[in-house]
């Protein structure tokens, strides 16, 4: 997985649900949220974009964002374990 300015954060709401998000850390920044599709025996599968967070001042730049959202979408579903070994849980960074 050669993705250098990516991270990918996971989090847990108050109700359980779980939050996946990938960061673009560099100039221009990105995050994008993930809702992530349960599968059998609880592995996660990529599922949709949920919400896409850009700074005003790149708002018109579509181009170069539709770039990095497709690098940000490929992230994620690299980032996500296939084998199933640790549960579908996303691999430790």
């Amino acid at each position: 997985m050669d993705y250098p300015n990516f991270v990918r954060i996971e989090q847990e709401a108050a109700n359980g649900e779980r939050h996946h998000f990938v960061v673009h850390t560099r100039n221009p920044k990105l995050a994008v949220e993930f809702r992530a599709e349960v599968g059998p025996q609880g592995t996660l599968k990529p599922g949709v974009i949920r919400r896409v967070s850009v700074p005003n001042s790149w708002a018109g730049q579509y181009s170069q964002y539709a770039k990095l959202l497709a690098k940000a979408e490929k992230f994620f579903r690299a980032s996500l374990d296939p084998s199933g070994e640790t549960g579908g849980r996303l691999r430790p960074g």
